[in-house]
């Protein structure tokens, strides 16, 4: 790796990353991206996107990620694949240690690795994302109007998944292993209140029931008598909650007790100047593809006003960053 120093480096290529770095290469900040193992994130495993602005007939996740790729690309972003093991931000500039590319040095860095959906990890799961299994009922509920679906997990987010499906559904059943649920008192209570929910409880899910062009069941094992069971769904949600990707800034940035990027309200700065954090990376309430782009647009915008009078680096003598 030779000796450069980046204006700014971009960690993460989900709308947040890509929109950061589509503003920075504008601002003719001429930023490097470390995209990881699964780049476009977790759109990529999204088949329709609908509720993105702009495609009025829909687009395909992937498709919308290469867009924004190129379109990053278009303005002079420089992309490199590795994966970020360890960061040292006690000095500027930073210092990265990346596996695959070795140490990088930059006056400015966007973090916007995202959150990764939790997962059962069982047989037929991740065969069938995008063909039936989702983390996400705002994104795909539409997608099951007038057919059966399934839900499983016991804490809020279940709850507040399963009564937003109800909207699309026309049966829909949650599943959960233990006989009581995590969720809060009042959660609990608006989806027992919803007739169109049914419950499976104290059942451990075994496997996703597919064709290969969709799925048809959930196969269970009832906890209680130890048989196995088969729902018959469309559709199955899983909500047992998502994992931020920080694992590697702990001890660097402010984490909250979940592990998510404490922000300035208002803002996208950290607790480090010249750090910022945009999309799910720091975002727990929303989630979405155009709210993780909003705040990739706004992360820019405050490393660009940080820069501006910031600089630790002779760019006088750079002919080229």
């Amino acid at each position: 790796m030779e000796n450069k120093v980046y204006k700014s480096v971009v960690i993460g290529t989900g709308p947040a990353g890509y929109t950061a770095a589509i503003y920075l290469a504008r601002a003719s900040l001429n930023p490097l991206v470390i995209e990881g193992p699964q780049p476009g994130g977790q759109l990529t495993t999204t088949t329709d996107v609908e509720n993105f602005p702009g495609f009025p007939e829909g687009i395909m996740g992937p498709e919308l990620m290469d867009n924004m790729r190129k379109q990053a690309e278009r303005f002079g972003t420089e992309f490199k694949s590795g994966w970020v093991t360890n960061v040292d931000l006690s000095k500027r500039p930073f210092t990265l240690q990346v596996e695959g590319i070795g140490e990088i040095v930059t006056e400015s860095l966007i973090v916007a690795t995202g959150a990764s959906a939790r997962y059962l990890n069982i047989p037929g799961e991740q065969e069938n994302l995008g063909k039936g299994v989702s983390a996400c009922a705002t994104c795909d509920g539409f997608f099951f109007r007038g057919k059966k679906i399934v839900v499983i997990g016991g804490g809020d987010s279940a709850m507040e998944e399963a009564n937003f499906l109800t909207r699309f559904a026309s049966e829909l059943t949650l599943v959960h292993r233990r006989d009581e649920l995590r969720a809060s008192k009042i959660m609990q209570d608006r989806a027992k209140d919803n007739s169109k929910i049914k419950w499976a409880l104290n059942r451990t899910p075994l496997e996703v029931v597919g064709t290969g062009m969709g799925i048809t069941g959930l196969k269970v094992k009832n906890n209680e008598t130890g048989a196995e069971e088969i729902i018959e769904t469309d559709g199955l949600f899983v909500a047992i909650g998502h994992k931020p990707n920080t694992d590697f800034l702990k001890g660097n940035v402010e984490l909250n007790d979940q592990g998510y990027i404490v922000v300035k309200p208002g803002t996208s700065e950290t607790n480090i100047p010249g750090v910022f954090a945009a999309g799910d990376v720091h975002d727990m309430k929303y989630r979405q593809a155009i709210t993780a782009a909003g705040s990739g647009c706004q992360a820019a915008l405050d490393c660009e006003k940080f820069l501006e009078g910031s600089m630790t680096h002779d760019w006088s003598s750079t002919l080229s960053n």
